[in-house]
């Protein structure tokens, strides 16, 4: 594993303009003509998104995630990717210390759109 070095000090203020949410990974397709990306269709309880991740390349099978909660930033602008809108990022563990990342997730089922931190 690569370790990091811990980032700069932010301010509590930072922090809290982050909207990180639970929602339920409903559908993985795939993103046409993208070796790595994957899209997401998430359940937030009011609302769904679609949320590309790049994550084919790290999983034998991408759809092994459906059905799965897990934490994802909702108010980052929306993307276009490869021609497709994201609308938000999904949180891994372990992308960045070059390990084969995994969801990060809630230890039990909570309602869709709860929100973290």
């Amino acid at each position: 594993m690569k370790n990091l070095p811990v980032k700069p000090t932010i301010d509590f203020e930072d922090f809290e303009k982050l909207d990180i949410r639970v929602g339920t990974i409903e559908k993985v397709e795939d993103v046409e003509g993208s070796d790595k990306l994957i899209r997401l269709t998430v359940n937030f309880g009011e609302f769904k998104r679609n949320i590309l991740a790049g994550m084919k390349k790290e999983r034998s099978n991408c759809k092994e995630i459906e059905g799965k909660q897990a934490l994802f930033v909702v108010n980052f602008a929306p993307r276009k990717i490869m021609g497709e809108m994201s609308e938000g990022m999904l949180f891994d563990i372990g992308y960045s210390n070059e390990i084969t990342p995994v969801l990060a997730m809630p230890e039990k089922e909570v309602p869709n759109g709860a929100s973290a931190g």
